[in-house]
């Protein structure tokens, strides 16, 4: 008997090993479980509709999850640097975004074979020839508009005192009131426009000396207006005079909180407004709250082409160039697996395929 037990305890070994083997190589592979994807929504790497997903990281990432037969389930992330932490903590099996390959990240992460090949760009907004309400916002920004407020303000005090200094001293003054006030008006009106006295005989040798204070007052008003107007119709212009990192000192830029433009300007101690998205960092750029817009260049040139009104554009080089690949917590063999995907996609074209359909033939 005990030769007949011998095989059959072989064969029950064997049996087991076949049925562990499959079973541990589903585990290594993920497809045990359902995955959490890690997704930061960054235009055109990924764009959430609702509760549906898409965008070229989203694209690629389910080219290579569907040979391995996945199943996952997506998680926002306010930010990159979130999405990392995240990943490290085991909180997410995969990051998924045009996430930027970084000494720093690598020394937290594993990450793929890269996939796209970045950098940093600048976005301005369009320059164009300075309209009355963005000279108005200038003038009051520059603190103008309160001194002219004020100017308006002795115009009409002045006016007053001039029809009842008038009614009292100049018998040829007109007597009604509407008449004198519009006289009066005209006259404080036209010393403040051009210097001009309408009636400096009124009162012999005392109005030719009140009509030269006049005249000095009016220059002086005249001087300050256009001094004002044209200082700020020259800060309009030089604001959208931005082609390269170098214009940047001593201008306020917006960034993305927690990315690698964010972490560079910062290194180059650039005045920095940090945004949660590429919308509020734009608004930030309309309004003046920001000269221009450091990010990405492939999101900041998407964001260019697709939002026309109000125009912007992306200018200068690509500087600080880098790589975007996808996270992967330090141990998971699910990186390999993924990176022999992307390997496969590139070799058969289809890499770039979907490149060109975000980007065009450019680049």
């Amino acid at each position: 008997m005990g030769y007949f037990r011998l095989p059959i305890l072989i064969f029950a070994l064997i049996a087991v090993f076949v049925w562990i083997q499959p079973s541990q190589a589903q585990n290594e592979s993920g497809s045990s479980r359902p995955l959490t994807v890690g997704v930061y929504v960054s235009q055109p790497f990924v764009m959430k509709d609702g509760a549906l997903y898409s965008g070229m990281a989203i694209e690629l990432w389910e080219a290579t999850a569907r040979p391995l037969n996945l199943i996952y389930s997506y998680r926002d992330y306010p930010s990159p640097d979130a999405l990392v932490a995240a990943t490290e903590r085991g909180e997410i099996d995969v990051a998924v975004t045009n996430l930027t390959i970084t000494k720093d990240r690598v020394e937290r992460i594993t990450f793929s074979q890269p996939w796209y090949d970045a950098g940093l760009r600048i976005m301005v907004a369009d320059s164009e020839d300075a309209g009355f309400w963005q000279v108005i916002g200038g003038l009051e920004r520059a603190g103008h508009l309160r001194a002219m407020a004020w100017l308006v303000f002795i115009v009409l005090i002045a006016t007053l005192i001039l029809v009842l200094f008038y009614r009292r001293f100049d018998k040829s003054f007109p007597r009604s009131w509407h008449e004198g006030v519009a006289e009066s008006f005209y006259e404080v009106m036209s010393v403040a426009t051009s210097g001009k006295v309408t009636r400096p005989n009124a009162l012999g040798w005392v109005g030719r000396i009140s009509g030269g204070i006049w005249m000095v007052c009016g220059v002086a008003v005249i001087a300050y207006v256009t001094s004002s107007v044209t200082s700020v119709m020259t800060a309009l212009t030089l604001t959208h005079q931005i082609n390269s990192l170098a214009d940047l000192p001593g201008r306020t830029v917006g960034v993305f909180r927690g990315s690698v433009a964010e972490a560079y300007s910062n290194e180059l101690r650039l005045s920095t407004t940090s945004y949660p998205d590429i919308d509020s960092a734009v608004e930030g750029l309309v309004s003046g709250s920001s000269a221009a817009l450091i990010g990405d260049a492939p999101v900041l040139e998407y964001y260019a082409h697709t939002h026309t009104k109000p125009p912007f554009s992306v200018v200068g080089p690509i500087f600080h160039p880098d790589k975007y690949g996808f996270g992967f917590r330090h141990g998971d063999t699910l990186s390999h697996e993924i990176t022999l995907r992307l390997l496969a996609l590139q070799e058969a074209g289809a890499l770039e395929n979907l490149r060109q359909k975000y980007f065009g033939n450019s680049r």
